[in-house]
């Protein structure tokens, strides 16, 4: 300071109530489910981040007439696997727990130019991978690795 005196510190106030964590969205149970002709992938240019890059791909995912989600893939270099294709889905709220995200990852992965294709989830997205395992996805994760890994390669597994 000017004066030539130090900054005194000021104790750090507690808060009158703790911060609570925030909620985990969960989806709406016993929705009812769409038939597989009943979900669209609609090839569009990719997005920053998603599918604009060199071999990157983009579905804009549709249910009767009306956007539900997006499905792209990303060419990522990663390990343990090193430079692959990602696919990666994304369902609006009201749109999951319907069986679009077990459509749609069988459609972008059949769809897609890339074999093999890979998933990359928290082992606690238990939707998603049970979604991506209908979908002929099978588990490639490295013993002891903390993210679960799943390949579908062209034919299925």
């Amino acid at each position: 300071m000017a004066d030539g005196k130090t900054p005194t510190k000021r104790p750090r106030r507690k808060p009158a109530h703790p911060t609570p964590k925030p909620k985990v969205p969960t989806a709406p149970r016993n929705r009812p489910k769409v038939a597989d002709g009943d979900v669209e992938l609609v090839a569009k240019p990719g997005r920053k981040g998603k599918g604009d890059g060199p071999g990157g791909e983009y579905w804009d995912v549709v249910v009767a007439g009306k956007r539900a989600g997006e499905v792209f893939v990303n060419i990522i270099d990663e390990p343990p696997i090193g430079k692959h294709a990602s696919l990666q889905i994304f369902l609006n709220k009201p749109d999951q727990a319907r069986g679009i995200g077990r459509i749609a990852y069988r459609k972008a992965a059949d769809a897609s130019a890339h074999s093999p294709i890979y998933l990359h989830m928290r082992k606690a997205n238990v939707a998603s991978r049970l979604a991506a395992e209908a979908a002929g996805f099978v588990d490639a994760s490295p013993p002891g690795f903390t993210q679960l890994i799943l390949k579908r390669s062209r034919g299925g597994g």
